[in-house]
């Protein structure tokens, strides 16, 4: 699984009957403890509902086509879960605010 931040959607209008209706977003990979963009870019489906700014995890390969949503797609990269927090030696360096779709800047709760 890899971590991500959910940075748009992708539009395709013309695309294979067997990818009608998927919502397609674009993801930037993140750095676990600091939660700064890689500048590592991906297209992938959500099998979960996730929303612009949200952390997410998605996975690839034939992890892909293992969901509910994707099974038989032609799917490479597929989002499963969307982050409430993440923790790292005691220290929580990532919490999604409440009732909030998109984290912000998703550093609430970092030790100083």
């Amino acid at each position: 699984m890899v971590l991500a931040r959910v940075k748009g959607t992708v539009v395709s209008t013309h695309k294979s009957a067997s990818m009608q209706g998927l919502k397609l977003l674009l993801l930037e990979r993140i750095d676990a403890v600091s939660l700064s963009g890689k500048g590592e870019y991906v297209v992938a489906i959500d099998s979960v509902g996730a929303n612009a700014g949200e952390v997410v995890f998605y996975v690839t390969g034939s992890s892909a086509r293992m969901t509910d949503t994707t099974k038989g797609k032609p799917s490479d990269a597929t989002i499963i879960a969307i982050v409430d927090a993440i923790e790292k030696d005691g220290v929580l360096t990532y919490e999604k605010a409440a009732g909030d779709g998109a984290a912000g800047d998703g550093a609430a709760g970092a030790a100083q």
